[in-house]
């Protein structure tokens, strides 16, 4: 045997699949996979699970409906991260644009170190509560 397992997607749990993944597929610029597009043709309202990929298919996050999730308290201790996801911007303009199109989705600022001059960020968590970092990388 060779080789290594390789990584298909990230699975994010939440209570409102269609509405997190629509979140990320806008923020992202991500689209659904084949079949798991809003109104799809045998495709219940009321999904379980769907996946977003990139412009060429690949997989690249996936949305599991649970029946509780409780939101992180970070910074705090109570519920702490357990993951999130890091995303990069080129420069500060492209920070500042992102920042606003993050909020405009429904996303809630939890720490802004924008002031750092060699890696300046904001954490957010989404609708749904899951941590992400946006910097400029």
């Amino acid at each position: 045997m060779t080789g290594f397992p390789q990584l298909l997607h990230t699975v994010l749990d939440t209570t409102d699949v269609r509405g997190l993944a629509e979140f990320y597929r806008q923020l992202l610029g991500l689209q659904y996979r084949s079949g798991d597009e809003p109104g799809a043709e045998g495709f219940p309202d009321d999904v379980d699970w769907l996946v977003l990929t990139d412009a060429q298919g690949d997989r690249k996050l996936a949305f599991q409906q649970v029946q509780h999730l409780k939101r992180t308290t970070w910074p705090l201790p109570d519920v702490p991260m357990q993951m999130h996801l890091d995303l990069t911007v080129p420069d500060r303009e492209a920070l500042a644009h992102q920042h606003s199109r993050a909020l405009a989705l429904g996303a809630e600022l939890l720490f802004d170190r924008t002031d750092d001059p060699n890696e300046p960020l904001f954490v957010y968590a989404d609708p749904a509560g899951h941590p992400f970092c946006i910097f400029v990388g």
